[in-house]
């Protein structure tokens, strides 16, 4: 007997906000009592909170408001545990952080209609996210970024993960959050240099997608690099946009096929991290990435040079340094295998997104080994070039 193949296919709608705010956990804002509330849970619905142990340094207070808060509205709500998790990518470099949150979901008895609260930049809110998806095959999220970087891109998609292998993101989920809050007196206590490392991602998505809100960064130099909150706050509001609007209509959401078009800059910036043992900062290398990539696509003609220096010149007014922190030639053919490493991240066929003009993206399926490598040469900085 022969049986023919059973099919079936289904389609999920995914719904989720990115809500603005300020003093979150002040008794006056109900917004975080809402969100939990009107979920659905049996109430009390139990929650519990992963706090980046940077944003704790900063914000001391934060324990006692948030246990305040709590209280405050136990009719609805019941907070069960309060963790501190390492920032920055120590937090994703091991998974002790992540069996530490599976620990708690599992002794408070945190079910699918409990949540996890993740407070923190964008690599504590990847690896809290990783822990929330796996336990009970998924645990509502909310996620609540405290950097430029995380408010405007890593918090506002719908990846979470961990390192492994030295690989970044190697582990990971595709999975949507319950709820994103920006509270923008979290951005107040950033140092200069994670200020501006997020508004690299800004400059990528303009570059991407949107040559007039490239224009308007440049318009806004000044502002952007004295802290303007106004500024700030429109930067990430129209970077977090461009970035839920592309994950909407992009036509790939979990990233099925062999494209990342939202990660330009990416494949080198990745490997930089890596190479300085995450020394730099992900919107830094992302700078570099982007500058790299730039380059090279000048150098091949796909890019004017006017846009090329444009590109340059605005990550050179915001005060990034650009310079490959590459220190002989032996290291390029390590920095090269990021090309080959962000391939088989996806899989298939190579697919590298570079610019053709500002806000047009083009993809490229090869790369000109000798052409990027003269294009690294000219970014390793002054004392270290052989290319002019």
């Amino acid at each position: 007997m022969q049986l023919k193949p059973i099919s079936q296919s289904f389609s999920v709608a995914y719904t989720y906000k990115l809500h603005f705010t300020r003093q979150l956990f002040a008794k006056e804002n109900p917004l975080i009592h809402s969100l939990i509330k009107e979920s659905g849970g049996q109430t009390p619905v139990k929650f519990i909170v992963v706090i980046d142990e940077g944003v704790h340094t900063h914000h001391p207070e934060l324990r006692d408001q948030i246990a305040e808060y709590a209280r405050e509205f136990a009719e609805n709500i019941a907070l069960k545990d309060i963790i501190l998790v390492p920032g920055g990518e120590n937090s994703k470099n091991t998974d002790q952080w992540v069996h530490k949150i599976l620990d708690s979901i599992n002794k408070n008895k945190i079910c699918r209609h409990s949540f996890v609260l993740v407070i923190g930049g964008g690599a504590v809110i990847d690896m809290a996210g990783y822990s929330a998806t796996i336990a009970h095959r998924g645990v509502r999220l909310i996620r609540i970024p405290t950097t430029v970087l995380s408010q405007n891109d890593a918090a506002v998609g719908v990846k979470n993960g961990i390192n492994e292998f030295d690989k970044k993101n190697f582990i990971g989920t595709f999975n949507p959050p319950y709820a994103i809050v920006n509270d923008v007196e979290f951005l107040s206590t950033l140092e200069d240099r994670d200020w501006r490392a997020g508004i690299a991602e800004a400059i990528k998505v303009a570059l991407l997608k949107d040559a007039d809100f490239f224009s308007w960064i440049e318009a806004h130099v000044e502002a952007l690099s004295t802290r303007d909150e106004n500024a700030i706050q429109q930067l990430i509001y129209n970077c977090a946009d461009l970035h839920m609007r592309h994950i909407a209509q992009g036509g790939d959401p979990f990233e099925l096929g062999s494209s990342r078009p939202l990660d330009f800059g990416h494949w080198s910036a990745h490997k930089l991290e890596q190479m300085t043992k995450y020394a730099i900062r992900h919107g830094e290398a992302v700078a570099m990435g982007i500058a790299l990539d730039v380059v090279y696509a000048e150098r091949l003609g796909i890019l004017s040079v006017g846009d090329s220096r444009r590109v340059i010149d605005l990550f050179t007014q915001l005060g990034f340094d650009l310079n490959l922190p590459i220190k002989t030639q032996e290291e390029i053919p390590v920095l090269l295998e990021g090309i080959q490493e962000f391939r088989e991240h996806l899989g298939g066929k190579l697919t590298i997104t570079l610019i053709s003009e500002i806000g047009k993206a083009c993809d490229v399926h090869e790369i000109d080994t000798d052409e990027m490598i003269q294009a690294i040469n000219r970014q390793r900085g002054e004392d270290n070039q052989s290319v002019a």
